[in-house]
This record gives structure tokens, C-alpha cells and sequence, in this order.
């Protein structure tokens, strides 16, 4: 396959799984917490947390890695692409990028998920340890929103300014 369509692919794939990523993140963040909430103490959450959350946690997993995948996909097929990884300039920009975006998926898989198939009642758990999942969930949750803001920043401002030197 010509390393064009690799990289072309590559992008509209990592544009598509990042949108549903991110807006799945903001979806959890400022949508589904309150709501959650408020379904709990009308004693209505249980479809919610059966049927919608279960669903959206697989998607906003599944995103984010083919997000990633496809990220590290373009940026390996461009000359200087391995640049941005290693934080050369003038590639730290979009490399900064880069590096949130894998910080953030390591706390999808690793921290997020795990402990949220605790809290839906897939894994089995405790009382306590379904607490402590919550808070772990809700606080690294809290950290992905902060840094979609940099992130997106640093992707968008990274690779429009790697396109003015030749990546």
C-alpha cells in the first residue's frame, strides 16, 4: 500500500475515533455524572447504569486506542514523524501532543475502565472497594478532561506548525 494512503487513512480515522473519544469523554464529565446522580436519587439510575454506561465505556475505550493506533500510525509515516515522540524540535509541539494522548489512554485502559466494570457491577467488589473505584474513576476522569484541552491544543498548534518545517 502507498505510504500516501497509509497516512491519509491514518488521519481521517484519527480524527473520526478522536471526536467520538473526546466527546464521550465530555459526555461522562459533564452529562452522564449529574444525570447519573439525579436518576440514583429518584430511584431511576438502574437503566442507566444497565443498558447506556456499559455501552459508552466500550466505545470510549475502543476510540481512544484506535485514536492513538492511528495518531502514532501518521505520525510514523511521515519523514521526521518519530521526531515528534522523541521531543526534537522543531516537532515538540505536536510531540507534546502525542505524549498526552498516550497519558490519557493509559488512564482509559489502566485506571478508568478497570474500576468502572467495578462500580457497574462486571468485576466483582466490595462496598468499599466500589468507593474507592468511584473516586479513583471520577478524579482520573476529571484529569483526561483537563488535559483534552492542552492536548488538542498541542495537536492541532503541532502539526500545522510541523507542516510550515516539512513533517
Amino acid at each position: 500500500m502507498n505510504i500516501d494512503w497509509v497516512g491519509g487513512l491514518a488521519r481521517w480515522f484519527h480524527y473520526l475515533a478522536g471526536v467520538m473519544w473526546i466527546g464521550l469523554l465530555y459526555y461522562f464529565n459533564f452529562v452522564q455524572t449529574q444525570a447519573l446522580a439525579e436518576a440514583n436519587k429518584a430511584g431511576e439510575g438502574g437503566p442507566i447504569s444497565k443498558y447506556v454506561a456499559p455501552r459508552a465505556l466500550q466505545y470510549f475505550r475502543w476510540s481512544a486506542l484506535v485514536t492513538w493506533v492511528m495518531g502514532f500510525t501518521l505520525l510514523s509515516t511521515l519523514p521526521h514523524g518519530m521526531s515528534a515522540f522523541m521531543l526534537q524540535p522543531p516537532y515538540v509541539g505536536i510531540g507534546i501532543g502525542a505524549w498526552l494522548g498516550t497519558i490519557m489512554l493509559f488512564n482509559v485502559w489502566v485506571i478508568i475502565y478497570p474500576n468502572q466494570m467495578k462500580i457497574l457491577g462486571k468485576v466483582p467488589a466490595t462496598d468499599e472497594e466500589k468507593a474507592k473505584a468511584r473516586r479513583v474513576a471520577f478524579l482520573t476522569s476529571r484529569v483526561n478532561t483537563a488535559l483534552s484541552l492542552p492536548l488538542l491544543f498541542f495537536m492541532a498548534f503541532g502539526f500545522s506548525h510541523s507542516k510550515v518545517v516539512g513533517l
